[in-house]
């Protein structure tokens, strides 16, 4: 799931803490935001910074893709590390301290943590070996591991536990991953990152040659907008587990909803140029996703 700040600052993962400086990111959705209920933030911030952190591994800086994998496999061994009750290492101390508080206080599911790294594991070598996805079905075994995670962990910390709302959460996630795949797709195209899948490009006549050099037509404005429709598909889906949620959860969930449904509505009124532009929530949206929130 994509937020818009990281509770604190966050520094460089490939130096020591006390010399880099802070790594700043524009995302779309709040994290322990005020709707939160005061004692799941920290739990939440110290997810957050976890996966934050491996995301800039895999993708931030100037690393090779060889020395992306060697950072992120010490990360992963230092999680099993910190699960299993030894002292984290002075490298990445500032995330693993305050998670392995939660793992202890809160019984984290280890597996969900690591399913996160394998999925930014998996990013750094496709995008090395200039891969695509070959279809839906392999682009949401992506999702499963890169997004649906941290829905799970966030109902694990919310005591919801029921298949549908795993379900739903899920959907939610999924297509929260979705939805920034085609709102970044003037980002990642460029970076060789390609999440429109073989199947989407051939049933639309897209060839990837195009779209590696943005050359917008009718065919990928088609594309375009056929993958945004299924990521609102899947978010509508979702959405009833917002009344599965009490109080102030269930409220943070519709505006994440909501959000997600805007940056689409803005990615569908591009009709397809979101190819070569970055659609963004704006302050004058959030008028408009209060009031869909308060409708649903």
């Amino acid at each position: 799931m994509k937020h818009p700040e990281s509770p604190a600052p966050l520094r460089d993962p490939r130096t020591a803490p006390a010399e880099a400086p802070p790594v700043t990111h524009y995302e779309n959705f709040p994290v322990a935001s005020l709707l939160c209920p005061p004692r799941l933030r920290p739990p939440i911030a110290a997810i957050y910074a976890f996966a934050r952190t491996a995301d800039d591994i895999a993708d931030e800086g100037t690393a090779t893709a060889a020395e992306r994998l060697a950072d992120l496999r010490a990360y992963r061994a230092e999680l099993q590390s910190v699960a299993a009750g030894h002292s984290p290492q002075t490298r990445w101390a500032a995330v693993f301290g305050p998670l392995q508080a939660v793992l202890r206080s809160h019984q984290l599911p280890v597996p969900l943590l690591d399913d996160l790294l394998d999925a930014f594991m998996q990013d750094v070598t496709l995008t090395e070996a200039g891969a695509t996805y070959a279809d839906r079905a392999a682009l949401l075994d992506y999702c499963r591991r890169s997004a649906n995670p941290v829905g799970r962990l966030l109902l694990h910390l919310y005591g919801v536990h029921g298949q549908d709302a795993l379900r739903e959460s899920d959907a939610i996630c999924t297509a929260l991953q979705l939805i920034n795949f085609w709102q970044d797709l003037s980002v990642d195209l460029p970076r060789g990152r390609h999440y429109l899948t073989d199947a989407d490009c051939a049933a639309h006549g897209v060839a990837r040659a195009d779209l590696a050099a943005q050359r917008r037509s009718a065919a990928s404005d088609r594309l375009v907008l056929d993958c945004a429709a299924w990521a609102r598909a899947l978010m509508l889906q979702g959405s009833p587990l917002v009344h599965r949620l009490p109080g102030r959860v269930g409220w943070e969930l519709r505006l994440v909803v909501q959000g997600g449904l805007r940056i689409l509505d803005k990615v569908q009124a591009l009709d397809g140029a979101s190819l070569l532009t970055r659609p963004r929530l704006g302050t004058l949206d959030w008028p408009r996703m209060l009031a869909r929130a308060a409708r649903m």
